[in-house]
């Protein structure tokens, strides 16, 4: 699986300016919504958001990945999100977070979601991956960056 499918141009955004971690995951939650024609906004928002309620989705060294089983979801999807400056996220390090991975996947895709979580861990544990996509100018190199990982590292 690589990763970079999961994306699309229009579902990753560089340097956005966000102030909470609420407005980060209702905006990844319009993010998704544009690819996910049965599911509304605010029903990714709310399903990203209870997962938050078990516990942070913060990785920690400023990642997080916000993720949610809805079974309205025909298919899994991810956007990505850069922040221009990190918010707090109850991260288990306490450090903001200014690079968030939210995904989606339909209810029953257990071992699928488990997966693509376990790959995203891996390469946001990575410094060297983790400071190309901080330095990275726009949605495209972005894109590219995360693209190029998964190639690298899985092929």
């Amino acid at each position: 699986m690589n990763i970079g499918d999961l994306l699309a141009p229009e579902r990753v955004h560089c340097q956005t300016d966000v102030s909470s971690k609420k407005r980060a995951l209702e905006m990844l939650g319009e993010m998704l919504s544009n690819h996910l024609p049965k599911l509304t906004q605010g029903e990714i928002f709310d399903s990203l958001l209870a997962r938050e309620r078990l516990g942070s989705t913060g990785l920690g060294h400023g990642v997080a990945i916000p993720h949610g089983r809805l079974a309205g979801a025909s298919e899994a999807c991810a956007a990505l999100l850069k922040l221009e400056k990190g918010v707090d996220y109850d991260a288990p390090d306490s450090e903001p977070v200014d690079i968030l991975f939210a995904l989606v996947v339909p209810a029953d895709c257990t071992d699928e979601h488990l997966q693509i979580l376990a790959l995203l861990a891996r390469m946001f544990s990575d410094p060297e991956t983790l400071a190309r996509l901080r330095s990275a100018s726009g949605t495209a190199e972005l894109l590219t960056l995360v693209r190029d990982w998964d190639t690298e590292d899985t092929g």
